[in-house]
């Protein structure tokens, strides 16, 4: 099972430029920032994309203007400020938001709270009333927080489909993959690392042990893999010095995920990528597993498999600070009220 989660980097680096085309309209809610450019740029190589919508509070239209003048197919348009939101999202099929604030030095990414929660509820908001029935792909952090944030506002409409509503988690995959291959000398194109849990800490738990292809590490190595796993962001946050947090890497993560549910939605069959979801498949009303995807969101969960005894040890010590940050999300229930009357 795992050793299909993650596609090689040859073939999503394809997969942004293949020959296969479609139909589907994609909008990035935040695409003006430091994720949202790099991003917007990797999504208007996709042949799988014909329409991009961008939509920020500032710059949207200059950013719109120069990736328009990219010789691919995608036809992009900028949007504005609120009321140009409505707009940017009618008819989009394929949701993805990296709008918020970025970590600075010192920070967690539970510190964002605060003003990442409003933001995140707001466009939610706007996605219930203006297309109800799109994926969308939560890169907002703190991400074990906004993806209950947004599922409550859109249960509140009366629109949730817990199928379609993803945290997206694969830099965590994508990091794990690249030094795993530092550690061992293999193609980090070659290299498959399913993590599980959530996206902050120590909720994010690698699956060493389902590694493919295969790899042998001491006690010692291993701690200190996972160790380096869980605090990868904060390693980019130090390595920035407070001009931001990770933004490239996070950019190519949210495009290679986000191509792959375009993949699926197209009928393509097998496409495997881990994130955070509601689910059924332990403690946790959300948790990041491998998910078989479809044409219409999450075809099967596939749960967690065989894990090391290392690995059901670090499941076990994760589940109350995630329960924790669920439950801040699902409380935000004051601002869920205003924003839905």
């Amino acid at each position: 099972m795992f050793s299909r989660i993650a596609r090689s980097a040859v073939s999503i680096a394809r997969s942004f430029c293949s020959s296969s085309q479609s139909n589907t309209k994609v909008t990035v809610l935040g695409a003006s920032g430091g994720i949202g450019q790099p991003l917007s740029l990797l999504l208007k190589k996709s042949p799988l994309v014909s329409q991009l919508s961008l939509y920020d509070v500032v710059h949207t239209l200059g950013v719109a203007a120069d990736l328009s003048h990219i010789e691919t197919r995608a036809q992009v348009t900028g949007y504005v400020g609120p009321e140009q939101l409505p707009q940017a999202l009618k008819g989009s099929e394929v949701v993805v938001i990296p709008a918020g604030v970025p970590r600075k030095p010192g920070m967690t990414r539970d510190d964002l709270f605060g003003t990442n929660a409003s933001i995140v509820a707001t466009l939610a908001d706007a996605c219930a009333r203006n297309c109800p029935e799109a994926m969308i792909c939560l890169i907002t952090n703190p991400v074990n927080s906004t993806v209950p944030i947004a599922s409550e506002i859109l249960r509140k409409h009366g629109v949730y489909n817990p199928k379609r509503v993803f945290g997206v988690t694969t830099l965590d995959i994508v990091r794990a993959n690249t030094f795993v291959a530092e550690l061992t000398g293999l193609n980090p194109a070659h290299v498959n690392v399913p993590v599980v849990g959530g996206h902050a800490g120590k909720t994010i738990i690698p699956v060493l042990s389902r590694c493919t292809p295969k790899v042998e590490f001491s006690v010692d190595t291993l701690t200190n893999l996972t160790r380096r796993i869980q605090d990868a962001g904060t390693e980019v946050v130090k390595a920035k010095a407070g001009a931001g947090s990770a933004t490239l890497s996070m950019a190519y993560a949210g495009a290679r995920f986000a191509v792959s549910l375009l993949d699926a939605m197209n009928g393509k069959e097998g496409v495997i990528e881990c994130a955070f979801v509601r689910s059924e498949e332990g403690e946790c009303t959300y948790f990041s597993t491998p998910l078989l995807l479809g044409r219409h969101g999450v075809e099967r969960n596939l749960g967690l498999g065989k894990l090391s005894a290392l690995e059901t040890k670090l499941v076990a010590e994760a589940l109350d600070e995630l329960k924790a940050s669920i439950k801040k999300g699902e409380g935000l229930c004051e601002c869920a009220n205003t924003l839905t009357k």
